[in-house]
């Protein structure tokens, strides 16, 4: 899969968390609304006037604007969403690879194009994605997605197209290729194994990283859990529950199985409100990092939000989340910090890194802890 090289990084914070040590503590609970905008606002226009060019129609960029448009809906400020309708004309609302294209990365600018359709109408800003997807629907292939980035890019808008269209020929191949990635992905011996845990109720990356026949370990044995690979799984979850109604006959499984990764998640928190890069192991490149943070957090103020998560239980988690990362990884000026790179599994982190797909994750966590404020 090819990966886009990552924009340079802007100067450090400061210096980098000690491997495994955790920062001070955040507060439990939750700043308000105006609070909560106002640093969105921050880190969204420090990226947009460092990116005055909106970029590639790629994953990475994709993602950063379904962050934005999220911003958008939550702010009401008509500057996001002329900077994403910029980005979507600058690529004819078109797909990386065509209309061809079964890869999943570059179905996510889909998600921008349809909140754009969505806000503004225009046939013409979802007929590209319209038909990458149906002629998935209308092939028999469904091994597509073997990596657990593949649900959150591909994911939402299979569901999305499957509600505008009242047409439950997306949802089901969307359903068949999400059970693929789940249980149906062969580990390196060939043994069926799929990349969602039992044992732990969290995802590997892809079969090199299952815990059967892998060569893949941490430096003391230990699985390798991706933070961020499971935090694409939990904002995929997430955002096809924002369209799936339980009612339907898959969506208990989806919000099953994001009640299983929160309460995973929920003893894996550090004390300075993030995640490590390692679920598994704190010492593999431990410290503390954004990405996968963010993702979590917007998950799991879904779950609250729409009820799959007891709020007293919940709230204190999510809020240690947003406030460590808002008293950490956010510099004065907004840049956003504390990202790992473009990558498949655990790297150094370091305050001076950041990443257009975690700019994303922030601004779409920050639009959701935004509903559950005073």
């Amino acid at each position: 899969m090819n990966r886009r090289a990552l924009l340079a990084a802007g100067s450090a914070l400061g210096l980098a968390a000690v491997p495994g040590m955790a920062l001070a503590a955040p507060s439990s609970a939750l700043p308000t609304r105006a609070q909560v905008l106002a640093v969105m606002q921050r880190v969204n226009d420090y990226w947009i006037a460092a990116n005055t060019n909106p970029g590639n129609n790629q994953w990475a960029r994709a993602t950063y604007f379904s962050g934005n448009m999220a911003h958008y809906r939550a702010s009401g400020t008509r500057k996001y969403l002329d900077y994403a309708v910029a980005w979507a004309e600058q690529s004819a609302y078109g797909l990386n690879g065509g209309n061809a294209t079964r890869i999943a990365d570059n179905h996510c600018a889909g998600q921008t194009y349809l909140d754009l359709y969505e806000l503004l109408g225009g046939a013409n800003k979802i007929a590209a994605i319209e038909d990458s997807l149906r002629r998935m629907v209308s092939s028999t292939a469904r091994d597509d997605w073997w990596w657990v980035d593949a649900l959150h890019m591909a994911m939402p808008p299979f569901a999305r197209l499957g509600a505008l269209r009242n047409d439950t020929g997306f949802w089901l191949t969307m359903y068949q290729l999400y059970h693929s990635t789940k249980r149906l992905q062969p580990d390196q011996q060939g043994r069926v194994t799929g990349l969602a845990s039992e044992a732990t109720a969290l995802w590997y990356r892809d079969s090199a990283y299952t815990v059967d026949g892998s060569a893949q370990a941490s430096p003391s044995g230990k699985p390798v859990l991706w933070s961020r690979g499971n935090g694409w799984a939990i904002a995929a979850h997430a955002k096809v529950l924002k369209v799936i109604p339980l009612s339907n006959k898959r969506g208990p499984e989806y919000a099953n199985t994001l009640r299983s990764m929160a309460a995973a998640l929920a003893p894996l928190q550090r004390t300075d409100g993030f995640w490590n890069v390692n679920l598994a192991d704190p010492d593999h490149f431990g410290g503390p990092e954004t990405s996968g943070t963010a993702f979590f957090a917007f998950g799991i103020a879904y779950g609250i939000g729409a009820g799959l998560l007891d709020r007293a239980t919940y709230l204190p988690i999510l809020a240690r989340a947003w406030n460590g990362m808002v008293t950490t990884a956010v510099r004065a000026d907004g840049f956003l910090g504390y990202c790992q790179d473009v990558g498949a599994a655990p790297a150094a982190v370091d305050p001076g890194r950041t990443a257009d797909y975690a700019v994303g994750a922030f601004l779409m966590a920050g639009a959701e802890v935004a509903t559950l404020t005073s």
